[in-house]
């Protein structure tokens, strides 16, 4: 027995040695959080969560606006596959006249002014879907909307845009190319 007591002392002695001392882990800084407000740092944002995609999203309109760099309809990646069909689909049965959705879905704007975030609450309602209720001020005027969201892949994407009023975006844009034949 006195033998074993100095030989465990021993082994615990090297193993310390040995091992490297705990540190505390520092947090990695998201992605998206390290990139300027653009088409970039929302899509990079896209794959750390819900919340920080649709951060991303508003960022680019605090900023300024997202330009002219917008990808064609029913091509951009901000969209889900069925949001991006339908924003397509709309576009074609338009046949060259003014679309349903002539506007801007995430501010609910033709024209940018003086933007402010004011409240963002999210929230997930399955693995792969959350909504995210958002308050907005756009050039003096305050708007209210949810984003319904899902995850394709490992990307969070706009499945659709509920109004203040209620109505579903894609909903709405849905009847439209129903009764056009679309």
């Amino acid at each position: 027995m006195r033998l074993l007591i100095p030989v465990a002392l021993a082994l615990s002695a090297v193993m310390a040695g040995c091992s490297p001392p705990e540190q505390a882990k520092v947090p990695e800084a998201p992605a998206a959080a390290a990139l300027p407000p653009g088409r970039p740092a929302v899509y990079a944002a896209a794959g750390e969560g819900p919340e920080p995609f649709v951060r991303a999203l508003y960022a680019v309109y605090v900023a300024g606006g997202p330009g002219t760099d917008t990808p064609a309809p029913g091509q951009d990646p901000i969209y889900s596959r069925m949001m991006n069909a339908t924003i397509g689909a709309d576009f074609r049965v338009a046949n060259g006249e003014v679309p349903t959705l002539n506007y801007d879905l995430i501010c609910a704007c033709q024209d940018q002014g003086p933007f402010t975030l004011d409240s963002l609450t999210v929230g997930q309602t399955g693995v792969n879907a959350a909504t995210a209720a958002v308050v907005f001020t756009n050039a003096g005027e305050t708007t209210t909307q949810t984003l319904n969201l899902v995850r394709e892949g490992v990307n969070w994407k706009v499945d659709d845009v509920i109004g203040a009023d209620g109505k579903s975006v894609r909903a709405e844009t849905l009847k439209v190319i129903e009764a056009a034949g679309g």
